[in-house]
């Protein structure tokens, strides 16, 4: 229905897509109702998983893959503020379409798969006062 006064201007407006620069996914998880929106999100990663593996070339077993994402859904299970909740899973399709759309390295998903451990204390390799150059250049 068109405004008498403006031909051009529509007096209902509706947003059929999401806005320019807003991912899909993210857009999805804004609109879904009902409960549960962790576990969709899980299944959504879950069923993305053979993809994100061949993209990056990950060379990893598709269980172990699926256990470190269930460790991650697992660090945030205590959380019980529905609006963290809905924050959280909105974050994790964004996650999950920049991971589909490459805006990732495979370093970044191999941290996140594998984890990533800093040497720290005595782990970490020591320099000695008169070190050469080669020696200062391996030190992680």
């Amino acid at each position: 229905e068109k405004n008498a006064h403006h031909p051009f201007i529509s007096t209902t407006v509706t947003m059929a897509s999401p806005l320019p620069g807003t991912l899909q996914l993210a857009y999805k998880a804004r609109q879904l109702i009902g409960i549960n929106k962790p576990a969709r999100l899980y299944r959504a990663i879950c069923k993305e998983i053979p993809r994100v593996l061949t993209i990056y070339d990950i060379d990893m077993p598709l269980i172990e893959a699926r256990d470190a994402i269930r460790d991650h859904f697992a660090d945030n299970a205590t959380i019980r503020d529905s609006r963290v909740i809905d924050m959280v899973v909105e974050k994790g399709y964004m996650e999950l379409e920049e991971t589909l759309l490459q805006h990732k390295q495979r370093s970044h998903l191999l941290r996140f798969f594998e984890g990533y451990v800093t040497p720290e204390g005595s782990n970490r390799k020591k320099l000695a006062l008169d070190s050469t150059i080669d020696e200062q250049f391996a030190r992680n």
